[in-house]
């Protein structure tokens, strides 16, 4: 089990490579080892495109000239199980069977319908050796977006915000304050790349004339969504900018004008954060990172739609101000960033 352990942390470094490039579809890595030694691996780069157990075997028969005959003999490692099914590509399993693999070591079932099992089952059923379970908890993890949208029916949440040491959320005027240093500015940054949409409610939106891109950062620039009931923000703000598809979540209408979608909701006086989450679940983004305001993240806290708390606390003090929200949450560790420090929670 320790070598089959080995293999598939090799398969989780290789999957974390498509991080923000591959939803909705879930980030996975192959490794194709033949006496110990690994001789083809790849991962899932693009929606779309190969899977990895595809780049993996196109890599074994780009290297040797007895491809065939290695493959045959090789055991082949995926953190999450092959599918099964025709989708944008034809199903993984069908591939390893072709190339007669004779054994697969598999992280973790996929929960979609028309995998889940199905590809093991498939593998079996060929006469190939299967393994499921191997570092479960860990692929179940990397892919922990991907499982909340097919399991759960909408994005996995995020929530981001900062707060000062004397704990207060803004200035009491909601005048815009900076409680963290650019350590952290960047990292948030690259927070947003990782995932499909950013949300910030009104008030933050008038206030800070937020971009939500990745200009300290790198890779994808997300979606924007900004909920503005009566539709009363300035049009000339950076949201509206044209720059990224941008929802626009009201009670007025729902229409579209270039890359800003205006979605009015079914009712704006219950069940808001719902409302949203399935919306988006419906447009297919599988992440979202909501950065404010105060009374945007208690809206979801309080309907207990969330996963993850990035919680920022800067050296500064403000001495009275806005409250953050109240958040309870098990603990998943704690970090300096610069002279900041984060809180990471993770709802349970």
């Amino acid at each position: 089990m320790h070598e089959h352990e080995k293999y598939m942390r090799r398969c989780l470094e290789l999957a974390a490579l498509g991080m923000g490039n591959v939803s909705p579809n879930p980030m996975v890595g192959a490794v194709i080892v033949h006496n110990d030694k690994i001789i083809g691996e790849g991962y899932h780069q693009k929606y779309g495109e190969a899977h990895a157990e595809v780049r993996a075997i196109n890599q074994v028969i780009g290297k040797f000239d007895d491809a065939a005959e290695l493959l045959k003999q090789s055991t082949v490692y995926v953190s999450l199980e092959p599918c099964a099914h025709y989708g944008k590509t034809p199903p993984c399993a069908d591939l390893l069977i072709k190339h007669h693999v004779s054994e697969v070591i598999v992280g973790c079932r996929d929960p979609f319908e028309a995998v889940n099992g199905k590809g093991i089952e498939k593998l079996t059923e060929a006469g190939v050796k299967v393994t499921a379970g191997v570092l479960e908890n860990e692929c179940q993890w990397l892919n922990r977006r991907f499982f909340t949208r097919v399991q759960k029916h909408r994005p996995y949440v995020i929530l981001k915000w900062a707060q000062t040491s004397d704990g207060f959320f803004a200035p009491a005027d909601r005048s815009q304050h900076w409680i963290t240093g650019p350590e952290s500015r960047k990292l948030v940054h690259q927070w947003r790349s990782e995932e499909d949409a950013v949300l910030v409610g009104k008030n933050t939106a008038a206030i800070d004339n937020p971009q939500l891109n990745v200009r300290y950062g790198s890779g994808r620039r997300p979606k924007r969504v900004v909920i503005d009931r009566k539709l009363t923000l300035n049009k000339s703000s950076h949201l509206f900018d044209q720059s990224v598809e941008t929802l626009v979540f009201n009670e007025v209408m729902t229409d579209t004008a270039g890359n800003i979608k205006y979605i009015a909701l079914e009712d704006f006086d219950r069940y808001v954060p719902q409302y949203i989450l399935y919306q988006l679940y419906l447009q297919d983004i599988q992440s979202i990172i909501i950065e404010g305001g105060a009374h945007t993240l208690k809206s979801f806290i309080d309907a207990g739609l969330w996963d993850e708390a990035r919680i920022f606390t800067g050296p500064g003090n403000l001495n009275k101000g806005i409250r953050p929200p109240e958040i309870n949450g098990r603990a998943g560790g704690e970090f300096c960033v610069g002279r900041d420090k984060l809180l990471i929670l993770t709802n349970v």
